[in-house]
């Protein structure tokens, strides 16, 4: 699995949390081991600037997703094949501030936005009741599970 981050922020954060946290939901996702993408970390203003162009709405974001092969979850009997997922841009100064605001740790907040990223990369969406349940419930999973596997590590 190919799982390239880059911090162009100022903000320090723990790149390979990040990197296992992706490999442990794409395994779960049943995404193939040659899946590809990318995590860019950007400072407020660059993360306002794609919120802009991208879903023209003033000021910095958390998070945005750009799928590219339009890969979706496979199953224990039909893995997705090898592709090309997108890249998932995240913004360290939006995810501290709404970590205080939630009362937990700032790499608690980059984990969410992270696996909410990877999962709009594999088609999942929040727009309708059934979607946001469906997606949510999904990323809490894949979050405590995680968790767990870290604890074990």
């Amino acid at each position: 699995m190919s799982i390239e981050v880059n911090n162009e922020s100022t903000i320090a954060v723990d790149e390979t949390v990040l990197q296992r946290l992706v490999t442990y939901a794409l395994d779960e996702l049943h995404v193939h081991r040659d899946a590809e993408l990318s995590i860019i970390l950007v400072d407020e203003a660059a993360m306002e600037q794609l919120h802009v162009q991208w879903m023209d709405e003033p000021g910095p974001t958390d998070v945005l997703s750009f799928p590219m092969d339009e890969l979706r979850p496979g199953t224990e009997d039909s893995i997705t094949p090898a592709g090309l997922l997108g890249d998932i841009v995240l913004c360290p100064q939006v995810a501290i501030e709404q970590a205080e605001t939630a009362g937990h740790t700032p790499i608690e907040e980059m984990l969410m936005l992270t696996t909410h990223g990877l999962l709009h990369l594999l088609g999942f969406d929040h727009a309708e009741p059934d979607e946001e349940k469906e997606m949510f419930g999904l990323q809490r999973d894949i979050l405590v599970g995680f968790s767990l596997a870290e604890r074990r590590r």
